[in-house]
């Protein structure tokens, strides 16, 4: 039910908007990033995830055609007999001989995927379709030939046993999480705001709106948003601009901008943001001309050879010098770009963006205490809706080591004790009144007894 209704996002939204009213937090500064994850699945080089394959639907012919299987060569039967740990263990370490091994190994497959392709039983059974995704991420067929590729790329299976996970150059095979924590020093205790599971190869680049769109649905978005550099590009700081939050965190270097913060850039000139012609260049000199092509983007200014020739910045300014003057080219991409690597330059950015690096120790805590670094699970359902019930979790024991909570629960506890004593004091009330009812009714009875004794005695005798 958790996995077909996704009701896993659901909680971690209530829970987390619930703690964060009852423990008021501030939410205004927030700090992203990522971490990642591993399955419960095994880690395979090219060569043996093609063998594992291969072997995964040869087990699936044996049990569902033997007579198929038997007419198989038996050399080629019995390479893929031993079990996945020992499989290929007699091939020498060299590398020509892996070379040659992995050659064998994509051949194998491409005959297998040939000789069942038209055989409707086989290539519905979900072991020869993995075989074939894996044969086309990892190999090419040139004129009947097989060749492996050199590269394949992260968004390639890992694991037959795992068709959703992912490879990260840096970090492995598997899945991550991206991670956003409120950080506002007046917290006692932060929460993470939001969670978006994701596979490994999904650049952190792309997660940020999504991270936002989140946090805007669920009313928690911040006004401060601090990340590292994979997730600060021009695009992103513009698109969290138009949101109200301001996206702190090093820019990405290239070559659009100068990265000596020192020596003059596009920065330094007045330039009108709205228009983006240059009013003056760093010295205070007007441009003989200042033009926006809207079809490029681009501005080229054109200052006077009479004044740059004779400028005491002549030689560190970034204007080029051509036939009618010296000249300069920019965007606005560019003007930004250069502001901001001027702002990281100094003591202020750098005490201001210190705070980051919390969120290091929430990542590390979350591996250590819930066990998210190495899951029991595999598969991206499974995977996802895990994930996010950890995050939970660790956002209660958070909640739960707030001195605020505890004053809540103690509260609670005392309205409750409060409650069953009014409660069980009602009862022992109720039954006090039914007793004195009831022995009233008998002193009532036993007087009209004694009254009827009396008259039956005068009128009949002794009674």
């Amino acid at each position: 039910m958790f996995e077909d209704d996704d009701v896993a996002k659901s909680v971690m939204l209530e829970i987390t908007v619930t703690l964060v009213d009852l423990l008021e937090i501030n939410i205004d500064k927030q700090r992203l990033d990522s971490t990642h994850i591993f399955s419960d699945m095994a880690s395979f080089g090219r060569t043996r995830l093609m063998g594992v394959a291969i072997k995964r639907f040869l087990t699936q012919l044996v049990r569902h055609d033997s007579k198929a299987y038997e007419l198989l060569d038996e050399q080629l039967r019995k390479r893929y007999a031993p079990g996945v740990n020992q499989l290929f263990a007699d091939t020498k370490k060299d590398s020509e001989s892996r070379r040659l091994l992995r050659q064998q190994v994509a051949e194998d497959m491409y005959l297998f995927i040939r000789r069942f392709a038209d055989t409707a039983e086989h290539t519905g059974r979900d072991t020869y379709k993995a075989m074939e995704r894996i044969f086309y991420e990892q190999c090419e067929v040139h004129e009947e030939k097989v060749c492996v590729k050199k590269k394949t790329g992260g968004n390639v299976i890992q694991n037959p046993s795992d068709l959703d996970a992912t490879y990260d150059g840096h970090k492995g095979p598997g899945y991550q999480v991206q991670i956003s924590e409120t950080c506002h020093p007046e917290n006692e205790t932060q929460l993470i705001t939001c969670a978006l599971p994701k596979t490994a190869a999904e650049p952190d680049t792309t997660a940020t709106s999504e991270v936002l769109d989140s946090l805007e649905e669920s009313e928690l978005l911040p006004r401060e948003m601090f990340a590292d550099t994979h997730y600060c590009s021009d695009e992103n700081i513009q698109a969290a601009a138009n949101r109200g939050v301001e996206l702190v965190g090093p820019v990405q270097c290239g070559s659009l901008i100068d990265k000596d913060v020192d020596h003059l850039n596009v920065d330094d000139f007045d330039i009108d943001e709205q228009t983006e012609e240059v009013v003056s260049c760093p010295a205070g000199h007007k441009p003989a001309s200042s033009n926006y092509d809207k079809q490029t983007g681009k501005t080229k200014t054109v200052m006077p050879s009479s004044t740059c020739s004779q400028c005491e910045f002549c030689k560190e300014c970034p204007v080029e010098k051509c036939r009618d003057g010296y000249r300069l080219y920019h965007t606005a991409k560019q003007r930004r770009l250069a502001g901001h690597r001027r702002e990281e330059a100094t003591d202020v950015f750098r005490d201001r963006y210190r705070i980051r690096g919390g969120i290091e120790g929430t990542n590390s805590g979350l591996k250590r205490k819930t066990g998210l670094g190495q899951l029991r699970v595999r598969g991206k359902p499974r995977v996802f809706h895990s994930i996010l019930l950890k995050i939970v979790g660790w956002n209660i024991f958070r909640a739960a080591a707030c001195a605020k909570m505890r004053e809540i629960v103690y509260a609670r506890a005392n309205m409750a004790v409060f409650w069953l004593n009014f409660t069980l004091l009602r009862k022992e009330i109720a039954v006090q009144t039914a007793r004195r009812v009831a022995i009233k009714k008998f002193s009532v009875c036993v007087q009209q007894f004694a009254e009827f004794q009396r008259l039956y005695a005068a009128g009949y005798g002794n009674f």
